[in-house]
């Protein structure tokens, strides 16, 4: 049997990329269940298992450690769930439906309901500091605007003529954001069923007065 190396005591596996990536999952997990603020450095290094001065060196501070969660995790989660879906569905209102479907089936499955993870971090931050508020403008607007280009694919292949883009994407985000704050507050998936049951019986801009919001004007 060969002899194996002796180990220096003290001596850690130099990871840095790991410990960030701990670090990060960790805050994540934190900020989305207990919030920014509840949430001190002290808990979140014992969490992840790492010193002061690891953590320091890949985030100076608490707050550089929230805007790398909204910029890499955050943004992330909207691409998986909302942006990519989007590019790839055959039409807008087929995206939609879509992922309205997709978060409410996995929500029943999962038993509970964390909420959306952006309007989450957006309830709490929004006023608490300028580069907290556009860091996370900044992911709504690009997951309005996958949206309002999806319709303006539709444009181009003869359908939604009468629809106003922006108009179309804001009402998608707002009603998707409402219907998951309703259903974090009661945790029940039920209200994104509700939602998607209104898009498949009418669509969302068929009634009179949806219909003023989605439409440009003539």
């Amino acid at each position: 049997m060969t002899a194996r190396p002796k180990v220096r005591p003290g001596k850690r596996t130099n990871d840095p990329e790991g410990l960030r990536k701990r670090v990060l999952d960790v805050a994540e997990a934190s900020f989305q269940a207990r919030g920014y603020h509840a949430s001190s450095l002290g808990d979140l290094m014992a969490a992840a298992g790492v010193t002061g001065g690891a953590l320091h060196h890949h985030f100076p501070t608490k707050k550089a450690l929230a805007l790398a969660v909204i910029e890499e995790r955050v943004a992330a989660a909207v691409e998986e769930t909302w942006i990519a879906p989007v590019r790839a569905a055959g039409s807008a209102r087929e995206a939609v439906r879509g992922v309205f479907e997709a978060v409410a089936t996995e929500l029943e499955q999962q038993g509970f309901v964390r909420g959306c993870p952006l309007n989450n971090l957006a309830h709490e931050l929004s006023l608490a500091d300028p580069d907290f508020r556009t860091a996370l403008a900044s992911i709504f607007s690009v997951w309005r605007q996958a949206i309002a280009d999806k319709i303006r694919d539709d444009q181009q292949a003869g359908r939604e003529q009468g629809t106003d883009p922006q108009r179309f994407a804001a009402l998608s985000v707002a009603t998707y954001s409402g219907a998951m704050s309703m259903a974090k507050t009661t945790q029940d998936a039920g209200v994104l069923r509700d939602c998607v049951r209104a898009l498949d019986e009418r669509g969302p801009c068929n009634t009179a007065a949806v219909r003023q919001v989605c439409h440009s004007p003539d």
